[in-house]
């Protein structure tokens, strides 16, 4: 199948582009500049030269495509604008049987979780996303005329050089170890190649719509993972615990993201017949702490 796909140089876009790749499709990934058109070419995509803010600029691209799916993330100010901008584009798309729309969302849209929850949970997203209910709902609604429509909800992704996980890596390795609250929150993981197979799956699924948790399942804790990490790091880091109050202070709503306490399930996803291969940091510290090392060279 032809894949429109924003994001093409991200950290989950560019797990979900080698993973279409593999699969034998063939993928039309939207870059800003010709820098990012190199990368996605070198990974096997066609480059669309263009920027999510000016639909106009992809719009004929996406809407030639058999799959369009938006995995394009905007840190700062601009993220809400940016979502919202691919996301009307994405919904009036023009109906055709076959068609498939795949969101990309995230599990902070659960709020905190504390038992397990599965795709079935109400949604009582943090302030950070509180406006991404309303996306999902835009593409779900946009399932009529033989259009499949899905929302993926990653957990927090690890492995290479970037996100979250990765930036306790970077912290590990300077020595230093700050984590927001007592530090007994859980994290939903996600392995970044095993989230880009579940996107290859849900594309190869002519049954597959509606909403998708994507996790490992492991139930770790902020804390399991700086001591996992920080075994293998040259000198033991240091670790303080900031209280959430003064952290807002700095991060804003971010710091309340990164307190929140979640368990999340994804028996959609399992439903379709993925299962993660890797189902922990703490029980692959030293494997990602090299990982995340060729990351940073290579970045």
């Amino acid at each position: 199948m032809r894949i429109f796909l924003t994001g093409g140089t991200g950290y989950v876009g560019s797990a979900v582009l080698e993973a279409l790749v593999r699969g034998g499709h063939a993928v039309d990934a939207l870059v800003r500049h010709s820098q990012g058109a190199a990368v996605v070419q070198a990974r096997g995509a066609t480059p669309v030269l263009g920027d999510v803010l000016d639909p106009a600029s992809w719009r004929d691209a996406a809407a030639a495509a058999d799959v369009a799916i938006h995995a394009a993330t905007e840190y700062g100010p601009r993220v809400r604008q940016v979502d919202e901008a691919a996301v009307n584009t994405l919904a009036a798309l023009p109906r055709r049987d076959g068609r498939v729309i795949i969101y990309t969302s995230g599990v902070w849209v659960l709020g905190n979780a504390p038992t397990p929850v599965d795709e079935r949970a109400t949604v009582n997203p943090l302030e950070l996303v509180a406006w991404r209910p309303g996306h999902e709902q835009r593409i779900l609604d946009a399932a009529s005329g033989g259009v499949r429509a899905i929302v993926v909800r990653p957990g927090v992704v690890y492995g290479g050089g970037r996100g979250i996980v990765g930036d306790i890596f970077k912290d590990v390795a300077n020595g230093l170890v700050r984590v927001i609250g007592s530090g007994d929150n859980h994290w939903p993981l996600v392995y970044e190649r095993d989230l880009g197979e579940l996107y290859l799956r849900l594309v190869n699924t002519p049954t597959a719509s509606g909403v998708y948790h994507a996790n490992d399942e492991g139930d770790e804790t902020v804390n399991d993972l700086v001591a996992a990490i920080g075994e293998h790091a040259k000198i033991r880091p240091s670790v303080r615990h900031v209280p959430l109050a003064e952290a807002r202070q700095k991060l804003g709503p971010y710091a309340e993201a990164l307190a929140v306490d979640q368990i999340v399930r994804s028996p959609r996803a399992h439903g379709l017949g993925w299962a993660p291969t890797l189902h922990s940091v703490s029980g692959n510290a030293a494997r990602l702490f090299e990982e995340w090392r060729h990351g940073r060279e290579a970045a």
